[in-house]
């Protein structure tokens, strides 16, 4: 077969490493990939908005197989497109993908049918929402309705801090159209975690949890970024807290979508908060996540290129979804200065490491070629992950992989996956 993933990033890569085991594989394309990508897959230099030119490529080509990886194509429409002309395509339509384009919709679809989560107001003036705030108690969070690259939620701790949220969003625009309408919603407290399930339209499958680390720096603090490092699994998300999810999460949500008309097929990400009055729905994203993809397709035993066939046709209850007895943590090396201002193409030593390793990988995410060079191409640059026995051998195993790698400005968090010295 010859399929061909849209995305440049580390999601991307994990997913081209994962299609690159399948026996059914012929040849693989990304457009436009990555320098790491580039090493498994033929990089298309096509721009993932341009919905025409890339089925243009996959209909001269004769791509057996598409998958699509970032969040704004999906949101766009690119699989409607891909559909109309007859190409076969993994990911929802334009249709679907609103339950990650839009929050406003996401939660009144909750709340509709009884999906449990945080209680919310919707608003679509800033006058109203800082009226609102007055009588809020603190903390609060604030997100921006549209995408904005995983960076739209604001968690206020006083009314000062709401009120400089809402100017944010939707008197400065920060981040466009996406904060025309808000969502200001309570604060919840407890351990996050991220579930990727399988869709067909009809039938959810999870895939093994994982524990992304959202925050810039060690400690949770900092600005929110796209995920500084992963675990896999989840310590906190047991037996009992995944058949409460399936029964009146995961079930729900994709009847839901299906009786509203939006049937969905792809991967639904569903971001949860362990609260102490049970599991409750953070948001929704209608792709893998990132970095979230990097711990979880490692473990997977299946061949994806089932899993996905699936999907496509509607016959995912009949894969049984198997992954490993073992665990995986994803540690990002950024450029120095993420999520705001850095500087790009800085030479990458060491990667040559990696080569041949079975329980070491390095994704690559922003990095491109430059002469003989793998340079630096964006703020979150490398997802050095590594495979253990269990959540300790594979933190340590990650942290003592970062060293092998050296760029001139690499940053990373020192406590990915901490919790696990906690453990038993």
């Amino acid at each position: 077969m010859k399929v061909l993933i849209i995305g440049s990033g580390g999601r991307e890569h994990a997913i081209a490493y994962k299609l690159s085991q399948s026996p059914k594989l012929s040849r693989l394309y990304c457009a436009p990939g990555n320098a790491g990508i580039a090493e498994i897959a033929e990089c298309v230099d096509i721009p993932v908005n341009d919905f025409d030119a890339l089925a243009d490529f996959a209909d001269k080509e004769k791509i057996d197989l598409t998958v699509i990886g970032p969040d704004d194509p999906l949101a766009a429409g690119i699989v409607n497109v891909f559909e109309e002309r007859g190409l076969r395509v993994f990911g929802p339509r334009k249709e679907a993908a609103i339950i990650e384009s839009s929050k406003v919709f996401a939660k009144h679809l909750m709340k509709k049918y009884n999906i449990p989560t945080a209680k919310y107001e919707v608003f679509d003036h800033p006058s109203q929402a800082i009226a609102y705030l007055k009588d809020c108690s603190y903390p609060i969070v604030l997100k921006a309705d549209g995408l904005a690259l995983g960076k739209g939620v604001l968690i206020c701790n006083n009314h000062q801090e709401a009120l400089q949220g809402v100017k944010a969003l939707m008197e400065d625009k920060q981040f466009g159209s996406a904060g025309d309408q808000i969502v200001i919603e309570e604060y919840l407290t407890g351990p996050e975690v991220s579930v990727l399930c399988f869709c067909d339209g009809t039938t959810i499958k999870p895939m093994a949890s994982a524990q992304d680390h959202k925050r810039a720096k060690d400690g949770d603090q900092g600005p929110n970024t796209g995920g500084m490092g992963t675990i896999s699994p989840s310590p906190y998300y047991n037996k009992d807290i995944d058949e409460f999810c399936r029964k009146n999460i995961f079930e729900p949500t994709i009847k839901a979508m299906k009786k509203e008309g939006r049937e969905f097929k792809g991967v639904l990400f569903v971001g949860l908060i362990l609260t102490n009055n049970g599991p409750k729905v953070l948001e929704f994203n209608a792709r893998f996540g990132d970095p979230e993809t990097q711990v979880v397709l490692p473990r997977m035993k299946n061949d994806i290129i089932d899993v996905f066939e699936a999907c496509i046709d509607g016959n995912l209850d009949k894969i049984e979804l198997s992954f490993e007895d073992n665990a995986a943590v994803c540690v990002i090396l950024a450029s120095y200065g993420y999520p705001e201002k850095y500087v790009k193409g800085l030479p990458i030593e060491g990667l040559d490491k990696f080569k041949n390793q079975s329980e070491y990988f390095a994704f690559h995410a922003g990095t491109k070629k430059s002469g003989n060079d793998i340079v630096t191409n964006g703020g979150r640059v490398l997802g050095i992950t590594a495979i253990g026995k269990n959540l300790k051998d594979a933190r340590q195993k990650a942290y003592e992989a970062t060293g092998w790698v050296d760029f001139a400005n690499k940053y990373m968090r020192t406590d990915i996956g901490k919790v696990v010295e906690q453990l038993p």
